[in-house]
Formats: structure tokens, sequence, C-alpha cells
């Protein structure tokens, strides 16, 4: 379980936080908890997705469950840098669908004394690692992987099953295109 640290007063401490795992584990939701908490304290937040996920909101993060929290849309990552001001708090969700350079900005954001969160998808609908994630979670002070629950046999699922034909890598979608798996269950569907 992920403790959630606060710099000591007076002092700059800043650190990375990752919370990993496949659709439908709750990782956006324990985001967004993460930055209710941190608004609750009156610290200064921001919250960036990318502008490919438009799945629920242009606007917001939106969990599948609904919950929602107030967003700025970026093409790349480099962008979070330009936007952000005086933020002591720094969130990223959906961070797969980023490049490879949000290591280095998520890296530099800490470095300036500010708590970056970021969530997404450990692996793809193939098990495969997941665009900038295996670095993310090297570099991450604290990693969080949460767990869906296996639909085919009620285990612990940390799988991303895609129930559509298309091998692009990035496809965006919900229940009607994703459904999580256990280890053994993932292993059945390939065969």
């Amino acid at each position: 379980m992920f403790l959630e640290q606060f710099p000591i007063q007076n002092r700059s401490n800043g650190w990375i936080e990752v919370i990993c795992g496949s659709m439908f584990s709750g990782k956006t939701e324990e985001l967004i908890r993460r930055l209710r908490r941190a608004e609750f304290a009156r610290q200064d937040l921001i919250l960036f997705k990318p502008s490919v996920d438009i799945r629920y909101s242009d606007k917001n993060v939106v969990s599948h469950r609904g919950t929602e929290f107030n967003a700025v849309l970026v093409a790349d990552s480099k962008e979070i840098l330009d936007a952000v001001k005086d933020q002591k708090v720094v969130a990223i969700d959906e961070a797969q669908f980023f490049d490879a350079d949000l290591v280095e900005v998520a890296s530099e954001l800490a470095g300036r004394g500010i708590r970056v969160i970021l969530a997404g998808l450990d692996m793809d609908y193939t098990g495969a690692p997941f665009g900038p994630m295996p670095a993310l979670l090297a570099a991450a002070e604290y990693v969080s992987k949460v767990h869906a629950i296996c639909v085919s046999c009620g285990n612990l699922a940390q799988f991303s099953n895609r129930l559509v034909s298309d091998t692009d890598q990035v496809m965006l979608g919900a229940v009607e295109e994703y459904r999580p798996l256990c280890r053994s269950c993932f292993n059945k569907s390939a065969s």
C-alpha cells in the first residue's frame, strides 16, 4: 500500500509517483483520489491528459466509473513543462500514450521540488510494456500497482484483453473493446 509522503515544512522535496495496472483496475480513480486530498490541503495542482484521449471528455479526466477532474490537454510531454507555473502537484493521466520524453519531463519537475503523480497502463493488450511506462516505473520513488478483477475466473487481473481485432497498439476503448484478465485466463485467450 502506498503511503503518501509530504515534504518537511520549508523544504523543497520533489518526487515521482506512478499508479499502474490494467484497464478497469482503478488507476484514474486512485489518481483523482490523491488529487482531491491535495486539493483539500490547498496545494496548488494541475492535471494533464494526452490530447488523443477524448473518450469521455475533452476537458476533464474521467474514470470509467464517471469520476471527473478538470484537466489540460497536451499533444506531447514537453508542453507540460510550459504549462506548469507555481503548482506543487503535477498529475498526468494515461501516461502510456505520451512520448518517451515524459520520463525527462517528470524528472525535471521532481527536481524542481514538485510532487509528480502519473497513472497509466503498464502493459498493452498483448502483455508488452507500454510506451514510457517501464522507464517511468524505474525512475519513480513510489509505485502503486492496482488490479482489476478477472471477468473469467474472479482472480486479480493484471492484463487488458482486447475483444476486437484491431492490432494497433493504441486503441481507445472501454468495456466494449477490453476486459481485464488474470495471467491464466489471458494465456488461455491467446491460444
